[in-house]
């Protein structure tokens, strides 16, 4: 016989059982190295965490948004209810092999790459799928997407026609906690775009001629001033513009006549992004600029049909659950076009993202699990 997700014993129940494993598993999913873009890493990744799966889940490989990426991974059940949910994570870190770092624990802290951002998150992911495989009779599909390319993504999103027929979408990047120990989940994200600016300039000898060479590189190190300017993440469109990356110059003892500046941006809507594009001038001191739009993913803004599932996940929780606002991009918001309702950062709490001292608190497993399970709950009913 089904259990009944409204139990509150059955919950609390599960949440200790997948708090439990996720340490293990996360464990487990960042001892593999997987920066994105490695294929072979990737299938290490996407393998463990099919083991990982309820025996009732089917597994489908599907074509990665990104060229040359490993297939990224589907896992599907299907039940008696009427709703159809989708749980979210990616398997990619930033983190370069050669800068990786295994988890390790540190008192309640588990530091390692990928730890919060976002395996410890994935982990908590295909645990609620196991104790959901238990109330078959609550939905009508349930389903798992980890994709290998979260992280680094050029190319359009193109899983989310695959999911229009759903009725909720949760993405477990990492959590968040309010200072008054509320537990909190991301309803609100900004949109996000990088460009790419390619400078043509005219090589000379460094030491024999410098003038008569025209500066890929100071001309590329303007633009980034100028760009870096217009960051204004508290101004009335939220916009942050962040120079990431620069390469020019092939050469010790040469004036650089080629580079390309690599910038990203978020803003609460897309169309703040084209200011940032006409900064970029045709031509300075002698140098051409072209402009590439690398990438452009939507804004999420869940708040208002969030609302009442929240409430009510919180009515079944017993303690409130807040929506929160976060800058930083994820494939919820990918998704969030295609699904009615988007809710994200259902993941296990931590920091440093993107740092060698990224971590995630163990003691965050457990909780985050029985928010996660509440808000299934919710909008399931």
């Amino acid at each position: 016989m089904d259990a009944d997700l409204t139990d509150a014993s059955w919950r609390a129940a599960r949440a200790a059982e997948i708090a439990e494993r996720a340490l293990a598993e996360t464990v487990e999913l960042v001892s593999i190295s997987s920066p994105s873009g490695d294929a072979a890493a990737a299938e290490r990744a996407v393998g463990a965490a099919i083991e990982m799966l309820p025996a009732l889940a089917e597994v489908e490989r599907i074509d990665c948004s990104s060229p040359g990426h490993a297939p990224d991974l589907i896992a599907t059940m299907a039940g008696t209810g009427e709703r159809r949910v989708l749980l979210v994570g990616h398997l990619d870190t930033v983190v370069a092999h050669s800068s990786h770092r295994p988890a390790a624990l540190a008192g309640n802290r588990m530091v390692g790459s990928g730890t919060v951002d976002m395996k410890g998150g994935d982990a908590l992911a295909l645990g609620v799928m196991r104790a959901l495989a238990e109330c078959t009779g609550a939905f009508a599909e349930l389903a798992l997407l980890f994709v290998n390319d979260e992280e680094f993504r050029t190319a359009p999103f193109v899983h989310g026609p695959r999911f229009e027929a759903f009725d909720a979408c949760l993405c477990f990047e990492g959590g968040e906690r309010l200072a008054d120990g509320t537990e909190a989940v991301v309803v609100k994200r900004k949109a996000a775009s990088a460009m790419r600016v390619e400078a043509d300039g005219v090589a000379a000898h460094s030491g024999a001629n410098p003038d008569e060479g025209r500066s890929a590189l100071m001309a590329l190190a303007g633009v980034a001033t100028d760009l870096a300017a217009l960051h204004d993440p508290l101004g009335p469109e939220a916009l942050s513009v962040v120079p990431t990356m620069m390469r020019a110059g092939e050469a010790m003892n040469a004036v650089p006549a080629t580079g390309e500046l690599l910038v990203d941006m978020r803003a609460d809507r897309e169309s703040s992004f084209d200011a940032v594009h006409s900064a970029v001038p045709q031509e300075a001191d002698g140098v051409g600029f072209q402009v590439e739009r690398l990438r452009l993913w939507p804004a999420l803004d869940a708040r208002e049909i969030a609302a009442a599932p929240l409430a009510r996940a919180a009515e079944l929780l017993g303690r409130p659950i807040a929506g929160a606002v976060r800058g930083g991009a994820s494939d919820a918001s990918n998704l969030a076009p295609h699904i009615p309702l988007a809710i994200d950062g259902l993941g296990p709490l931590g920091g440093f993202a993107h740092n060698p001292h990224e971590h995630l608190l163990v003691d965050s497993l457990e909780p985050r699990a029985e928010v996660a399970l509440a808000i299934a709950a919710a909008v399931l009913e």
